[in-house]
This record gives C-alpha cells, sequence and structure tokens, in this order.
C-alpha cells in the first residue's frame, strides 16, 4: 500500500508539472490569438481598438497568474473553456473524438500483442529456421518505413490497385459494426507496425533467455509437452518485459496518430489540435495537449500497478 499511495502521489505531482508547462508554453508561443482572430483572409491588420476589447473579453489581458489560477479552477471542473474560433466547448470537443483516437490505439495494440507475441515466440522456438529469418527481414523493414510512408502504400495498395478496402473514412459502430471495423483495419494496422515490431523483438529476446535456464531444460527431460513449456514458463516470464513495452509504446501512441488519422481520414483528436496549433487556438490546444498527456501518466501508472501484481519481485521490494 505504501508503494501503491508513493506511485500515485508521483503521478499527481507529475499532472501538475505537466498542465504547468502546457500552460507557460502556449502563452510562450510568439502570436496574439485576439489578433490573429480578427485579421482578414487577404491579411489586413485588425483595428488595435477592437484587438484590445477582444482580448478583455477573453480574459487575455489579465496578469499570467490569474490566467493560471483560473485554468486550473476549471480544469478541476472538467472546464477546458471555449474554443477561440468557433467558441465550441473544448470538453465536448474531446469527448466527442477521443473515443476514436483510443479505438484506434488499443486497437494497434491488440494487434502487435497478438501478431508480435505469437511471432516473437514462434521463432524463439524455431530460432535460425526459415520462419526465423523470414520475419527478421520483414521486421527490419517494417522498422526502417516511417508509418506515413506505410500507410500511403497501404491504401495505394489494398484500396487503389486491389480494391479490397475503403481507402479511408469512419462510420459509427452503432450505425454499421461490420463497416465501422472494415475502415477501422488499414489505420490499425498501420498505427501498430512499428509497435509489433518491438513487441517481436522482445519476446523473441526473452523467450531464448527463458529457454535456456535449467528449470526449463528439466522440465523437457522429464517429458513435459512442449505447448505447456511455452504457455507455462516461456509465456509467463515474456510477459512482464512485454506489458512494460506496451505500456509505454501505447502512451506514445496518443502523441503518433496524427499523420495516421490524417491519411486515412479518421475522425479522431488529431485534426482540431493541428487546426488549433495553426489558429493559435489556446483553450482547444491546452486542453487536447492536457488530454493527451495525462492520458499517458494515467497509462504509465497502470502499467506499473500491472507490473506490480504479476512480478513477485516487486512487490517484495
Amino acid at each position: 500500500m505504501t508503494w501503491l499511495a508513493r506511485r500515485i502521489a508521483v503521478s499527481f505531482g507529475l499532472a501538475w508539472v505537466v498542465v504547468t508547462v502546457v500552460f507557460l508554453s502556449l502563452h510562450a508561443i510568439p502570436g496574439d490569438p485576439a489578433e490573429l482572430l480578427l485579421t482578414s483572409d487577404n491579411g489586413i491588420l485588425p483595428d488595435p481598438a477592437a484587438v484590445a476589447d477582444l482580448r478583455r473579453s477573453l480574459g487575455l489581458d489579465r496578469p499570467l497568474h490569474e490566467q493560471y489560477l483560473s485554468f486550473l479552477s476549471g480544469l478541476l471542473r472538467l472546464d477546458l473553456g471555449h474554443s477561440l474560433l468557433d467558441g465550441y466547448s473544448v470538453s465536448k470537443e474531446i469527448l466527442l473524438r477521443l473515443p476514436r483516437t483510443l479505438e484506434l490505439i488499443f486497437a494497434s495494440a491488440a494487434i502487435a500483442a497478438v501478431v508480435g507475441m505469437s511471432g516473437g515466440m514462434l521463432a524463439a522456438v524455431r530460432k535460425g529456421g526459415r520462419f526465423d529469418r523470414v520475419t527478421g527481414t520483414l521486421v527490419s523493414i517494417t522498422q526502417a518505413t516511417p508509418v506515413f510512408v506505410l500507410g500511403t502504400l497501404m491504401v495505394l495498395v489494398f484500396a487503389q490497385k486491389l480494391g479490397w478496402m475503403p481507402a479511408g473514412g469512419f462510420v459509427p459502430f452503432s450505425q454499421d459494426p461490420w463497416q465501422h471495423l472494415v475502415l477501422l483495419a488499414m489505420p490499425a494496422l498501420a498505427t501498430s507496425a512499428r509497435l509489433t515490431v518491438d513487441v517481436f523483438r522482445m519476446t523473441r529476446a526473452s523467450a531464448l533467455e527463458v529457454l535456456s535456464r535449467d528449470y526449463v531444460r528439466t522440465a523437457r527431460a522429464k517429458g513435459v509437452p512442449p505447448r505447456r513449456i511455452l504457455t507455462r514458463h516461456v509465456g509467463r516470464a515474456s510477459l512482464i518485459p512485454i506489458i512494460t513495452l506496451l505500456g509505454m509504446d501505447m502512451g506514445a501512441l496518443l502523441g503518433g496518430t496524427v499523420l495516421v488519422e490524417h491519411i486515412f481520414n479518421w475522425p479522431g483528436i488529431s485534426a482540431p489540435l493541428m487546426h488549433s496549433i495553426a489558429a493559435r487556438d489556446y483553450p482547444m490546444v491546452a486542453g487536447i495537449v492536457l488530454t493527451i498527456s495525462l492520458l499517458f501518466l494515467l497509462i504509465n501508472l497502470l502499467t506499473d500497478l500491472a507490473y506490480h501484481s504479476i512480478d513477485p519481485r516487486v512487490r517484495a521490494a
């Protein structure tokens, strides 16, 4: 319990640091949001009096510490303010789009876990064989291919050339479950590619290390079936580093889906983030960046808890 309380306290401290850094970073960006909002498309600068009035109405003329306290107060109420561009609630926009991004991330993690762990285990058992050599080559090629190149190639081959899959889009699951999963397939595969490579390599290395241990050789000598050795001994021992890897990489995927969502026109959280950054929409940028950062901390905390429950050495520490 002491370990758990200490870990949660550290997570809350890091969350406060993230909130503060995001707030200060956004206000350090050059440019006046009020002036940007009032500037016409042809580049004509607005009237300074109008800019001053808009800054006052948006609260941008207040001292920085007052804006910070107001920002913290709204955050505690789960009120992230309103967009400077259209006045839409930032919280509602995030609640609408975040589940789509999370669905993409969890689908990618599930693909990486199943394909990477099963492939890595099989490659370790057949070390030096044809499967091990072929998968090793595919892993090297995948790791060297950027996600935007992989996503573009998938659209070109599977959508345009072969016509097996739609190029992109989104249909709610409640409206058409099958079409929803079809549209999710390619972006999830593209997002999971790098994570699958990492899980494959980690599983193969862990399995090879476990297979060389004395208790595994003893189990083989006693005639224990190979499948039981893999599931009971090798799989359990290999699971611990894989959980840590999946937890860390899932957090990283939260900030790495921007290109994938753009390529496949998946309506996640990335599109409003990029648009808000370009428009200096402070509330929207702050809300989305904070959401991603806090989810990253939450995933790391859950990973530590899972690691703590699986590995008895951590519980004894």
